[in-house]
């Protein structure tokens, strides 16, 4: 039976439940692949949150994102701005547009789709347009700032195709608060950024690209970015009109359209107030503050930016982050700067038991070509879920996020139906370990993922159940456990 038709309205637009494909999704690859990887240029001394935190009000000079490049070019200082000039002199960013186009031609999504696939992520995300205004398809909208701003080859449409191809869902990200064409003030704050949503003629043309995506796509991901520049009234429509063409989509939480605070934010005392209100607040929170948009009124997925949970929520989230420092690709990234395989996997198991997904972003080279740094992390996730994968695809967040086992290897708990997974953060050595909070209802049943030995019986003990750790564990250094017949001690 087909759902029933969605209103404009706030109180229609809650009902459209998170579908479960995106609950069960678990991961999801993105991929930032614009003009600025053709430069890929960045500091990568401090990640995002650590300069939100202790450089608040040179954020963006010194931002780690190579994506920024452009906003980043506009700071004289900036480190960006020192290797332009010694790199590529007073060449305008809009030029770089010529090594790009060409990589385009020969490009092969294929391979994209290849990397994607090889994760073993359900869906992906592609960045159809960033901050600076250039789009991956060849829309019939036309940029009125700069008439043919985009590619003539439809890399949007080619690697929706090539994804689908693969059994992924395909969605797209588009930049509605930013575009450098409509707004070229140089932003060095978040509320700078917020100030330069663009007015004008600017709305009337995001909702049309977006709408075009929508008919051209059928994306089963939305993805906003910052703000969203038309008034509720409109983007109510916007949501209706898409859940009507998709009606398993998901619209993400950074759809802020513009209130009469952020209006004001144009006038610079009232800015310069509120970036110090806020900088004020961050440094309150000290070491827990991090990049969370503020909730819009309707969304299907909260997005924070290279952040996690301590607990379980109970809204769906999604970690969005790269796999080094940046969404786009950065020349000056090191092997240190990347995700490392335990860091990778435990953080996935966490964020997978605390009710998110992982975002994931890949960022290629202006060359059109994936490093093979960042293949070999999706890889490593791809490995991961091929043995380990029952206990995060498909599962829900258990009674409790988090335990331990006696020699205190953190644990993460999942469920699917009457089975409950441990996973242990830590690989154990062989013999008896003890997973401490956990209570046998009748014969409580064990099975290792990692192992290809034989299910076994969960022996009750005091302050939790132990279970025998095979000596055949794969490598992994996390291990799942599927558990029949067990509950939580508290309850």
């Amino acid at each position: 039976m087909a759902p029933p038709p969605y209103e404009p309205t706030l109180e229609s637009l809650r009902q459209h439940p998170v579908p479960d494909w995106y609950h069960d999704a678990k991961l999801g690859i993105f991929m930032h692949w614009s003009l600025s990887s053709v430069p890929a240029f960045a500091p990568r001394e401090h990640d995002i949150n650590e300069l939100l935190r202790e450089r608040y009000f040179e954020m963006q000079v010194y931002s780690p994102y190579s994506e920024w490049y452009e906003n980043s070019l506009r700071f004289p200082e900036s480190p960006v701005a020192k290797f332009h000039r010694e790199t590529y002199g007073d060449k305008p960013y809009e030029e770089f547009r010529h090594d790009y186009e060409r990589a385009i031609e020969a490009w092969d999504p294929e391979a994209f789709a290849d990397a994607v696939a090889v994760s073993g992520a359900h869906y992906f995300v592609l960045v159809t347009k960033h901050h600076d205004g250039y789009c991956l398809w060849p829309s019939r909208i036309e940029n009125p700032r700069r008439p043919g701003w985009n590619s003539k080859r439809d890399v949007v449409g080619e690697l929706a195709a090539a994804v689908r191809r693969r059994g992924v869902r395909f969605g797209v990200y588009y930049s509605g608060g930013l575009d450098w064409r409509f707004d070229a003030h140089p932003q060095r704050t978040i509320l700078d950024a917020m100030a330069a949503i663009p007015r004008g003629e600017y709305p009337a043309y995001a909702e049309a690209q977006v709408r075009e995506l929508i008919e051209r796509y059928e994306p089963s991901v939305l993805w906003n970015d910052i703000a969203w520049p038309t008034d509720e009234a409109a983007l109510f429509r916007l949501f209706a009109d898409y859940y009507a063409a998709v009606p398993e989509g998901v619209v993400n939480d950074r759809w802020i359209t513009p209130s009469a605070l952020i209006r004001a934010l144009r006038f610079t005392p009232v800015r310069k107030l509120a970036d110090w209100l806020l900088y004020r607040a961050v440094r309150k929170a000290k070491d827990q503050a991090s990049l969370q948009p503020p909730p819009p009124p309707h969304y299907d997925a909260r997005t924070p930016e290279y952040t996690t949970f301590d607990t379980a929520r109970p809204e769906k989230w999604e970690c969005v982050r790269g796999i080094d420092k940046s969404f786009g690709f950065n020349r000056l990234s090191r092997p240190e700067d990347h995700l490392g395989r335990e860091e990778l996997l435990t953080s996935f198991a966490d964020i997978t038991a605390k009710n998110g997904n992982l975002l994931l972003n890949v960022g290629p080279r202006g060359d059109a070509v994936i490093p093979d740094v960042q293949i070999e992390r999706l890889r490593w996730l791809g490995v991961f879920l091929s043995r380990h994968g029952d206990a995060i695809r498909g599962t829900r967040p258990w009674r409790r996020a988090e335990g331990t086992t006696d020699s205190s290897i953190p644990v993460r708990f999942t469920c699917k139906g009457d089975r409950v997974y441990a996973l242990l953060l830590q690989r154990p050595a062989p013999g008896p370990v003890r997973l401490d909070g956990l209570r046998a209802r009748g014969e409580a049943r064990a099975a290792w993922l990692g192992s290809d030995g034989p299910e076994s019986v969960a022996t009750p003990a005091e302050g939790g159940l132990v279970i025998d750790a095979p000596g055949d564990l794969d490598d992994s250094p996390v291990q799942a456990i599927a558990l029949g017949g067990v509950d939580d001690a508290a309850r």
